[in-house]
């Protein structure tokens, strides 16, 4: 090899790693070798960081999300709405609506084998639950000497199609003026087994109408239906925009139930 001063000052100027056309043969080769040396480092890499993925369970689509995520913002974003702020926001955006129809909630029909019947009167049933409860608060009615009267409690969706759309004719309403006082069938709070129409025993005239608010039956359960798990349905002006109904409770005693009527 000759000494340095026998190459050319402009060879000798010229920098080991250069892009430029200058650059000597040798070099080139050993910058193009490192490059494809260090792309099959990382696919290697890649590749087993997939394998990896997929033997614990999760799928190239898994895998790729979170990346897809970091590049594309809008995959989490809905179109025309404000960005997410959070995980929950981002849940909020996903999950679907409650079912709802002219006011009244979807509810899903409760399994026979969960209904037991009351003792007051053995063609009405009720969820277990529900039904213990009823029993201990009409006792405790009862020692103050107030009859509550169990009228209507679990029914199948095929009972209340009969009862909306048969009554609904007889009267002569539409759908609208009907969903006030009776649902729809597939809506209504009856088909879950927590349901229950009570009336006054001492005052039958005032069952299944407003003017059960004035009986003893009314004013004590408005008193004391929550120590026993009941709350009215569909009090005054309530949000749902259901007619008063003072007779119509419901139980939300236990998770199950309270799950039932307030989850979104």
């Amino acid at each position: 090899m000759p000494p340095i001063d026998d190459i050319p000052q402009a060879a000798r100027d010229v920098p080991v790693y250069s892009a430029g056309a200058e650059q000597h043969p040798w070099l080139r080769r050993t910058r193009l070798l490192r490059r494809f040396l260090g792309l099959a480092m990382l696919a290697l890499a890649a590749g087993g960081l997939v394998a990896w993925y997929q033997t614990n369970g999760f799928s190239a689509v898994e895998f790729a999300q979170p990346f897809e995520t970091m590049v594309n913002r809008s995959a989490v974003e809905t179109d025309g709405a404000e960005p997410a702020t959070s995980d929950r926001d981002v849940a909020v955006q996903l999950a679907p609506s409650s079912r709802t129809l002219l006011n009244h909630r979807a509810y899903d029909e409760a399994p026979d084998e969960e209904l037991v019947t009351l003792n007051a009167n053995a063609a009405i049933r009720l969820r277990a639950g529900a039904a213990s409860q009823y029993e201990a608060m009409a006792q405790a009615a009862r020692r103050e000497g107030v009859r509550l009267v169990p009228l209507s409690g679990f029914r199948s969706q095929a009972e209340q199609e009969t009862i909306f759309f048969s009554l609904k004719a007889d009267r002569g309403q539409n759908a609208e003026t009907r969903a006030e006082v009776s649902a729809p069938p597939g809506y209504s709070e009856h088909h879950t087994g927590y349901a229950i129409d009570i009336g006054d025993g001492n005052q039958a005239g005032a069952n299944l109408n407003t003017d059960f608010a004035d009986t003893r039956a009314y004013q004590w359960m408005e008193a004391n239906a929550v120590r026993y798990g009941y709350e009215l349905s569909f009090p005054p002006d309530n949000f749902q925009g259901v007619a008063f109904e003072p007779w119509h409770w419901r139980f939300v005693g236990d998770r199950a139930s309270l799950e039932t009527f307030y989850s979104e």
